[in-house]
């Protein structure tokens, strides 16, 4: 029973590797305006790094144009600041206590230097996959050692790890499939 435990928690580790991969990738601009693509973004105010999406609503306002709802009047001009220095090549607009960001569209030469860090981002998450892998076969190799497990239940659960590392492993590959489609999409 420990033993069937201690798979799950494998699987949970690997869980939380696609769950990241996934955050990451919904930052990654496409061309087209959603809200996720300024969750990295941080705005100083009060002395603090605050997350942008803390210091006003972010919406949608067409497919090519963010708006940002910012409370405090005084934070417009942080706002806008951290958006201009921010990576994703945004040029906002103050229009009142609303900060508007049209979304440009992608050159090729960028789309294809976004589909270079997705393929940066499936290595290191492929990465993170295989350690939990090789963690799990040590503990493995130990218990089957020490005794606690034959040694045919040491094979059968070990085969069982490399299925769970090959189902996630595609699991991130089709993430990344997707995401680079979005991206070369014209």
């Amino acid at each position: 029973m420990q033993l069937d435990n201690r798979l799950q928690t494998f699987q949970s580790k690997m869980e939380e590797s696609l769950s990241s991969l996934i955050k990451d990738l919904s930052t990654i601009r496409t061309g087209r305006a959603h809200t996720s693509m300024l969750d990295l973004i941080k705005v100083e105010v009060y002395g603090q790094q605050t997350p942008i999406n803390q210091v006003g609503t972010i919406g949608v306002s067409d497919p090519q144009t963010l708006s940002i709802q910012v409370w405090d009047s005084n934070n417009i001009k942080f706002c806008e600041k951290a958006l201009r220095e921010s990576d994703l090549n945004l040029n906002p607009i103050v229009d009142g206590q609303i900060v508007r960001i049209p979304v440009p569209k992608l050159s090729e030469d960028r789309r294809k230097e976004l589909s270079k860090i997705v393929n940066q981002q499936s290595e290191k998450n492929k990465i993170s996959i295989r350690n939990i892998r090789r963690n799990g076969m040590d503990f493995l190799k130990a218990e089957e050692k020490n005794k606690n497990i034959s040694e045919d239940e040491s094979k059968k659960l070990s085969s069982d790890l490399q299925k769970l590392t090959d189902e996630y492993i595609k699991k991130i590959e089709s993430k990344i499939k997707e995401k680079e489609q979005e991206i070369l999409k014209v």
